[in-house]
């Protein structure tokens, strides 16, 4: 029982596993008329007989247009699928689409849609302990293999050294056609065509060591002290089959389905996907979910997200009932750090770009109106300022602070809204982030002193010890009520930091 007990504690922490469900339809409903060919998944019903792997490419073969006898169907025939369900990708013009779909086991069509990417001290808060308890009594997933789709991973990660980890169960029938395997990496295949195995975007790195990534003793952020301990995974015994389903933070439902067809081949006990569409669709209209269908009706649990957006009704975007959802959750410590104001006062909040001996140099702070989401151009007047700015969890924000810190600006405080809270990311330059309660103290103080431009202090640093109960901010207010807690978090690559409120009854 100890066993799929820790399946459980395995998948419950894990941030952003999955977030699928993008809208699908059949055939092409209502589209305009194009000749230009894109790529669909098709489902047809299986062979009569029991065929195998080759007659079931020759049965979705032979529902393709007779315009591709003369060109290689290599070409246009994708991926071909028998576990998860009986069909294939292929790119095919709307013409050939609407001539396919009239043909005896045509059964519907979806367009292929491109899905997005979505601790140290995480056991512990777990209440897991090397060398006792329910960990170890449940061999730290010892013998179980989790699948992971994703973008890759870097096999030289100390998190998937195999010291102590034993040697994959004789079911296992996967294999290592593009990393160097050992017994914690016993899987790593790509499905992209023509991209080589390994993670340009590190977000696979990320969610693999997040499950299964094994004792690494002394890790901290950039060595810098920030979050240091032992990191591991929640199942530092298990073993990681990685399969690569996207590049260029690109996921198509096509090549997600080939990896999650290897997957139940290969023979993988848990199935963890890090994508996802933004929109919701129906069960029967989601290929993805009918295909994870097939994985849990073989035994496969297959595990997915809450979703990062919300709260809203209707923000949980992963609903199918044979799909085991799962939320962002937050950890009982933060990283404070403070800006020291010249009035004597300080506003808390929390950074990631912690320094062991801050600078004690006070720098003019600086507020505006008309730039209160950072949009300030290069050289308007920012160098050696801090700048007060409203966070917005924009890409485009973050790449606009990186560019005036890089113009002179000391450093940037970030005020976010009641949803994010004190919500940090990494960060490469001097920053602070806090909750819109400070702001309040903030904002007027700054507008008090315009034009003279107040002596703002500097930001400095300190550690936080972890809190008996964890504080109510985070990226994600949670999407559950009642008796389950609700759920916040945020995560960097290898750790996070994370808090949690229970919800009154």
């Amino acid at each position: 029982l100890s066993v799929p007990l820790l399946l459980l504690t395995i998948l419950f922490p894990m941030l952003a596993l999955c977030y699928i469900n993008p809208a699908a339809t059949s055939v092409h409903q209502n589209a305009t008329k194009s000749s230009a060919s894109r790529a669909y998944i098709v489902l047809v019903e299986p062979p009569r007989s029991n065929a195998g792997e080759d007659a079931h490419r020759q049965w979705h073969e032979s529902f393709l247009p007779t315009s591709l006898a003369d060109e290689s169907s290599e070409s246009r025939l994708l991926h071909s699928y028998t576990e998860v369900f009986s069909g294939f990708a292929v790119r095919l013009t709307d013409a050939e689409l609407d001539t396919m779909a009239k043909k005896p086991g045509f059964v519907r069509a979806f367009p292929d849609r491109t899905l997005q990417l979505m601790t140290t001290h995480t056991p512990e808060f777990l209440g897991l302990k090397n060398g006792t308890g329910f960990w170890s009594r449940a061999g730290y997933g010892k013998g179980v293999i989790i699948g992971l789709l994703d973008t890759g991973l870097y096999a030289t990660h100390p998190s998937f050294d195999d010291h102590g980890v034993s040697p994959p169960p004789t079911r296992w029938k996967g294999s290592c056609k593009a990393a160097r395997c050992n017994n914690k990496l016993i899987g790593a295949k790509s499905l992209i065509q023509g991209d080589e195995f390994g993670d340009e975007e590190g977000h696979g790195t990320h969610t693999s060591s997040t499950a299964a990534g094994n004792f690494v003793t002394g890790a901290s952020y950039h060595g810098a002290g920030v979050g240091k301990g032992t990191a591991a995974g929640i199942a530092p015994g298990a073993h990681i089959a990685m399969y690569k389903v996207c590049a260029n933070r690109r996921c198509k439902q096509s090549a997600v389905l080939a990896g999650l067809e290897e997957a139940i081949k290969d023979g993988v006990d848990v199935l963890s996907l890090s994508l996802g569409g933004d929109t919701i669709a129906s069960f029967d209209e989601d290929p993805i979910a009918i295909g994870a269908f097939s994985a849990v009706s073989k035994g496969i649990l297959v595990v997915c997200a809450a979703g990062n957006s919300g709260p809203r009704p209707g923000s949980i975007t992963n609903e199918a009932p044979w799909l085991l959802t799962v939320a962002a959750g937050s950890l009982d410590r933060s990283f404070a750090a403070s800006l020291h104001l010249g009035n004597g006062k300080s506003i808390d909040g929390e950074a990631l770009t912690q320094k062991v001996s801050p600078s004690s140099k006070s720098h003019p702070l600086l507020y505006s109106e008309e730039r209160r989401y950072c949009n300030y151009k290069s050289g308007s007047g920012i160098t050696g300022k801090i700048l007060v700015c409203e966070g917005t969890r924009s890409k485009t924000q973050q790449s606009n602070i990186h560019r005036i810190v890089g113009a002179g600006a000391a450093g940037v405080v970030l005020f976010n809204d009641e949803i994010s809270g004190y919500s940090t990311m990494v960060q490469d330059y001097n920053s602070s982030v806090s909750g819109p309660r400070r702001a309040l103290f903030l904002f007027p103080w700054s507008k008090h002193h315009r034009g003279r431009h107040p002596k703002a202090g500097y930001i400095g640093t300190r550690p936080q010890h972890p809190r008996r109960v964890a504080a109510k901010h985070g990226l994600w207010k949670g999407h559950f009520q009642h008796h389950i807690r609700n759920i916040h978090g945020d995560a960097t690559r290898q750790w996070c930091r994370c808090a949690y409120q229970k919800h009154p009854s």
